[in-house]
């Protein structure tokens, strides 16, 4: 059964290294080749039998977690079993034709993988020189979002391509080493302990990227009218993100817009029409264990599981609240039961969330790429948090004594 395969993998290498469990795997082969090598029709039958459900074993293996045979180790063990498999059955061409086929697939998966490793972007960083700033900020006919898009549903779609682009890097086994970071009970150094977690940090980052890049947008707007439509343009594009089932980069606008130095501009927002930006609240407001967006969220999901088009397949759960829910699960049960059995049942309800995530991320993006506007949203400059709180008490002064202490602390 997949599931049950997919799920042993997965949740093997909290107590296993996979180039362990493979190498037994190999020594099965080898046994069961020797059992059933006498002869008869009843032995050869259940050998070809036995073959099918290897090959089976790692097709699935192979496309599912193919960074587990990076190393040579891994790589002569799975030739070693493949070549055994194909004796199990030699007459059958078929069998050939699929280890040949799952070879150069794996291969590929490889070198695809080691590429992405060796483009990946730099970190951007804040802009955080105060004088830079308060020289810059004046010059209104700097460059802004609206001029490079002003209409609220591309930007969406944009956001989206971007957040599927980032998403397609992240694989099962880094989403597990949340659980196999600890050591488990059997003392096994897991992959997970030495490997950083690159991916997940480089979405992680995109997330808080993007929300400094809304407060900057706000707050470097000189005009309050201006500075209005700004605000009233990132409610448009989150509730764009929210129709399209990216609630993610919607989860990041509100974050943005909720930071201190946009949410004091109280001028500002008396002149915004804030009736959306509540719904777009309710839906995202943390009390019961943000019970809204997770039906929000389970509503996608279900429109995703019987869509026609790419378009309403897109699911994009809030990143963070998704690894929060998988490192929960891991806390509160144990890795294994009383009886020192594993505790099976942890390992399929994780699993089963990280499978629903993987079916997600492999939705093709069903809109154009616009390179003009997604090089802004990859590269303008962002504020760091000093920054914005100038940006902000130069577009509205301090009105109350903390606020005076800080103005004239950052000054």
């Amino acid at each position: 059964q997949r599931t049950y395969i997919f799920t042993f993998l997965l949740s093997s290498r909290v107590f296993i290294h996979p180039h362990e469990l493979l190498a037994k795997v190999g020594q099965i082969c080898i046994k069961q080749k020797q059992q059933l090598e006498t002869g008869t029709e009843a032995e050869k039958a259940k050998l070809k039998s036995f073959a099918a459900k290897i090959i089976q074993l790692l097709k699935e293996w192979t496309e599912t977690f193919p960074y587990d045979f990076q190393d040579e180790k891994s790589m002569k063990e799975l030739k070693e079993i493949a070549h055994r498999i194909t004796q199990c059955d030699e007459e059958n061409g078929t069998v050939k034709k699929i280890i040949s086929q799952m070879t150069q697939n794996l291969l590929m998966a490889l070198s695809a993988r080691s590429q992405y490793q060796e483009i990946r972007e730099k970190f951007r960083q804040p802009v955080s020189d105060k004088g830079t700033i308060l020289k810059t900020k004046p010059q209104s006919t700097q460059k802004d979002i609206l001029s490079v898009c002003c209409d609220p549903l591309i930007l969406a779609q944009q956001l989206t391509y971007i957040e599927l682009e980032r998403v397609s890097n992240i694989y099962p086994e880094d989403l597990m080493q949340i659980v196999s970071h600890m050591d488990s009970l059997d003392n096994h150094k897991c992959r997970g302990d030495v490997t950083k977690t690159y991916n997940l940090e480089a979405y992680d980052n995109w997330f808080n990227c993007l929300s400094m890049l809304v407060a900057t947008e706000i707050c470097r707007v000189v005009k309050k009218k201006q500075r209005t439509r700004m605000v009233e343009f990132f409610i448009d594009v989150a509730r764009e993100c929210f129709n399209i089932g990216n609630f993610n980069s919607m989860m990041a606008i509100i974050s943005g817009m909720n930071l201190s130095p946009v949410a004091r501009l109280k001028k500002t927002w008396s002149k915004v029409k804030t009736a959306k930006f509540d719904v777009l609240e309710h839906h995202m407001d943390p009390s019961s264990n943000f019970c809204n967006y997770r039906t929000a969220l389970q509503g996608a999901a279900q429109r995703s599981q019987t869509a026609n088009s790419n378009r309403e397949k897109i699911v994009i759960p809030v990143f963070n609240l998704f690894i929060k829910d998988i490192y929960f699960l891991h806390k509160i049960h144990t890795n294994r039961l009383p009886n020192g059995q594993i505790n099976f049942k942890k390992f399929w309800e994780i699993s089963r969330q990280i499978h629903d995530f993987l079916t997600w991320k492999q939705v093709e993006c069903p809109f154009e790429k616009d390179k003009k506007i997604q090089s802004y949203l990859l590269t303008a400059p962002i504020y760091s948090e000093e920054a914005l709180f100038i940006a902000s008490f130069e577009s509205e002064g301090p009105e109350n004594h903390m606020e005076k202490d800080s103005w004239k602390t950052l000054r």
